[in-house]
């Protein structure tokens, strides 16, 4: 099956990962930018990718969420005689109406938190299935060593734009050396201890190598009472390179990763400070827990498995 994967470009970005899985299970592919054609030429960008599209010929049109800039007039020619699929990225939130109009357009959305599914039903999209995001063994991968300004207790690699997350990180960097890492840090509280913006692929897996724990925090209230399991993209990353994943519970996410198993998991700040406290004191439990997610994470959580899934238009149920 050809396939084309529309998004941005970008060796870091989900859609390079999603478009390499689709070769590793044997199909042909092409990654079309459409981020970067419509910035440039922006109403020109159209017939460009018009025409990227029909060169080559696909069988399949994968859409994420920055493919909505095509419109869904754009969409409906691009897919005419061929199968869709629309996989959107997103924890929780409203349904969007440009991703509405884009949805109804495909033959199948795929969402990565269960209680989108209903949301998006009810928004008019006729066919919506749960399929989380993973990770990919050819970037998420455990880094030889880490420099000395990644060696920290805790590390917690994230956005800076969720206050919500602040209560949390402040009660764990009150116990232990802690480092906090992504974008949007800038304007926060002078008291979390924010030590670098953005870090991918390479430097994201030298940080989580620098930390003895990699930690997982909502970004907002509404993802603490996420049911079915909502695993965030974070999770798998850190899993993939062998770090010791401490994240927030909801329930159902035991069905992706087991605690004291594959990670630990805390159900409030309470409990994380206690175990964080817990792992730092053992490092030989969370060697073993840090190789058997990693192990986990190849053998049931990679691209190439939720790929196998949107091909044949099934949604992900649990391993």
């Amino acid at each position: 099956m050809r396939v084309i994967v529309l998004g941005p470009g970008g060796a870091h970005k989900t859609e390079t990962a999603i478009a390499r899985a689709v070769r590793t299970l044997g199909h042909p592919c092409r990654q079309v930018n459409v981020v970067g054609w419509t910035r440039y030429l922006k109403g020109l960008a159209y017939p460009v990718v018009r025409r990227l599209v029909d060169s080559f010929e696909p069988e399949l049109l994968i859409f994420t969420r920055p493919a909505t800039r095509l419109g869904a007039e754009t969409v409906r020619a691009l897919i005419r005689g061929r199968r869709s699929a629309f996989w959107y990225f997103d924890l929780a939130g409203r349904p969007l109406p440009d991703v509405v109009a884009v949805a109804r357009c495909v033959d199948a959305m795929f969402v990565t938190t269960p209680s989108q599914v209903e949301r998006y039903r009810d928004a008019g999209v006729p066919v919506v299935l749960h399929l989380p995001q993973g990770m990919d063994p050819a970037t998420d991968r455990p880094a030889a060593r880490a420099p000395r300004r990644y060696h920290c207790d805790v590390s917690f690699v994230g956005s800076g734009h969720y206050p919500f997350r602040h209560e949390l990180l402040r009660a764990v960097a009150a116990t232990c050396r802690m480092q906090i890492r992504g974008p949007g840090w800038e304007r926060v509280p002078a008291d979390l201890p924010v030590r670098g913006g953005p870090v991918w692929t390479r430097r994201f897996a030298q940080v989580v190598r620098g930390a003895a724990i990699s930690l997982g925090a909502h970004a907002l209230p509404e993802h603490a009472r996420e049911r079915g399991g909502g695993a965030s993209n974070r999770m798998w990353k850190v899993l993939g390179c062998e770090g010791f994943y401490l994240g927030a519970y909801v329930d159902g996410i035991d069905a992706f990763a087991r605690d004291g198993e594959h990670c630990a998991w805390y159900r409030d700040r309470d409990q994380a400070v206690e175990l964080v406290r817990h792992y730092l004191a053992d490092p030989a439990a969370r060697a073993r827990i840090a190789q058997a997610g990693r192990a986990h994470a190849l053998s049931h959580h990679t691209y190439a498995h939720r790929v196998r899934l949107l091909i044949e238009g099934r949604g992900y149920t649990s391993t």
